[in-house]
């Protein structure tokens, strides 16, 4: 039975590695899961913290 020792992360070409596309992945559900949330507010309680519907996809594109 062989055993593969991976020290290094591996790479698919042009720089990107499986860790980029993960940390790529999880920013991208951030930024549904918190659009999708603050959609679900009223407007009274997008008021209450100091948001418009406007402002929602300014405050998804500050997400990293």
């Amino acid at each position: 039975m062989a055993v593969l020792a991976q020290t290094r992360p591996i790479a698919l070409g042009g720089g990107f590695s499986f860790a980029g596309l993960f940390t790529a992945f999880s920013a991208w559900n951030d930024r549904r899961i918190t659009r999708r949330e603050l959609a679900k507010l009223s407007d009274r309680e997008l008021e209450d913290i100091g948001l418009c519907r406007a402002d929602i996809d300014t405050v998804i594109d500050q997400i990293r």
